[in-house]
């Protein structure tokens, strides 16, 4: 299976590059991590929002992945306070959700 995170980040005016340089060593460590398909980073053309695609084989990787201490430390620790907004989207596939109705 796949589960998919999508975590948009609004930045408080003027950090939006300050959480750009501090996801950078969360995002090497993250793509090392065993269950973890994919980590990348995307940022607003027109505005201050930091966009996180994440994908792991399970929801139990993805688990383990906030109780690192890179996630801990960085994102909630130093990344966190810089924002305005954040939210959080987990995603499984149509099928999966949709059990047998599919």
């Amino acid at each position: 299976m796949s589960y998919v995170v999508v975590a948009r980040y609004l930045a408080r005016p003027g950090e939006r590059d300050r959480v750009l340089d501090l996801l950078e060593p969360v995002v090497t460590a993250s793509r090392a991590e065993p269950g973890c398909r994919r980590y990348d980073v995307h940022t607003g053309v027109e505005d201050d929002v930091v966009v996180l695609v994440e994908e792991y084989h399970g929801a139990a990787d993805f688990t383990r992945h906030c109780e690192t201490e890179h996630f801990q430390r960085i994102v909630l620790g130093q990344v966190v306070p810089l924002l305005a907004d954040r939210q959080v989207t987990r995603c499984v596939p149509v099928d999966a959700g949709r059990g047998a109705e599919a």
